[in-house]
């Protein structure tokens, strides 16, 4: 509501404005004021008096529950079944009797307070969001997760533990074992640290939140390696998107066996094979389809220019074929891990920055949210 002595000092401050040039509806903008309302003001006829609606006259609904309906509702709902006006509404209808709707009940119990959680189960919880990691370069974020080898027999499994480099998408690290346990996997991360030779750089390693990744074995060997943990949010499927797609790729390849490894010696042996095809020959559609191995060691830059040319020169000897502008090409730049909220909602939760396209390029950014390793 705007005093009678404000909407004076308004009007006298826009015609000042529009006195030395200024358009009305320019001035108006400038101070949240439509030019309406300005007019309103200005009328001769009502002038610049005191705002009335305050002191309205305005009528009580006729549909308004009386004080008497809100007491009865209170006592209803106080009675010692202690039901909730879900249950309440059927069965006093159940009776003929109508008292309210559920949402009066709810509104007038929420009025005099006494709209509280009852039940045994825990109330809802909501969480933080998870912590978000940007990786402008290798062994600056990894990720890990476990997953189930079938086993000889139905029903029996091996477990393989796999590390994966968020930059890059190259495995730095992965074993097979028997079990699920806080010291293998310590074992791992301690192997790949040393093969990456990171063991001096800030390095965050995100994980779910079993117990071989939460292990006091584990929790110590990080300590002492320098590595920092993150862990996804309680319940959540989808806070670890780069180890998820990962396992998704290396359970439908070609060559899988689909009947399962007879011994942990050849589960390891198609593992070795695995890792060294995804991160030597696989094109990884998120990388601009490069392998891991060529973007770990920073040689995915030439290898695209190159195609960028190769593009370029075959628009210019056959422009009728192209439409618009060649293939983007150019290098992903950095790559977060659960990006904030606003990002979340339009790349996912994994999400890779393009640098500045050239001057022929063009396409969306990727994640492996969007792709799937």
């Amino acid at each position: 509501m705007t005093s009678a002595p404000d909407r004076q000092n308004i009007v006298a401050l826009v015609d000042e404005a529009v006195a030395a040039g200024v358009c009305q509806s320019a001035a108006c903008a400038e101070l949240g004021l439509s030019a309406r309302t300005l007019q309103r003001w200005k009328d001769p006829e009502c002038g610049i008096c005191e705002d009335r609606r305050p002191f309205a006259d305005r009528p009580t609904p006729a549909n308004r529950l009386s004080e008497e309906e809100r007491d009865r509702i209170v006592a209803t709902c106080a009675a010692p079944a202690s039901l909730p006006p879900s249950q309440i509404v059927p069965r006093l209808a159940d009776q003929g009797t109508y008292i309210a709707s559920e949402s009066s009940m709810y509104r007038v119990l929420r009025e005099r307070g006494q709209n509280h959680r009852r039940g045994r189960a825990r109330p809802a919880v909501r969480r933080k969001p998870p912590t978000s990691f940007e990786a402008t370069a290798p062994c600056q974020v990894w990720s890990w997760d476990i997953t189930w080898l079938p086993g000889p027999v139905a029903g029996t499994f091996f477990h393989l533990y796999l590390i994966i480099d968020i930059f890059s998408r190259k495995i730095v690290g992965w074993e097979v074992y028997e079990r699920e346990t806080a010291e293998f996997a310590a074992q791992v991360l301690e192997r790949a640290v040393w093969a990456e030779k990171c063991l001096t750089s800030p390095l965050t390693l995100h994980a779910d939140n079993g117990s071989p990744m939460k292990g006091a074995t584990m929790k110590v060997t990080m300590e002492r390696l320098g590595v920092t943990a993150s862990f996804s949010r309680p319940r959540v499927s989808n806070d670890n998107p780069f180890s998820e797609a990962l396992f998704r790729t290396c359970k439908y390849v070609p060559d899988w066996p689909t009947r399962g490894f007879a011994t942990i010696d050849e589960a390891r042996a198609w593992v070795q094979g695995f890792a060294t095809w995804y991160n030597t020959q696989h094109r990884h559609s998120a990388i601009r389809f490069v392998t891991p191995e060529q973007r770990h060691r920073s040689e995915d830059r030439p290898l695209l220019a190159s195609r960028h040319q190769v593009c370029e020169l075959a628009r210019a000897a056959r422009p009728d074929r192209w439409s618009g502008r060649t293939r983007n090409w150019q290098p992903i730049g950095s790559v977060w891990l659960n990006p904030e909220r606003t990002e979340a909602g339009r790349r996912g939760h994994g999400a890779a920055d393009a640098l500045p396209h050239q001057a022929g390029g063009g396409g969306p950014m990727v994640g492996p949210a969007e792709h799937a390793a």
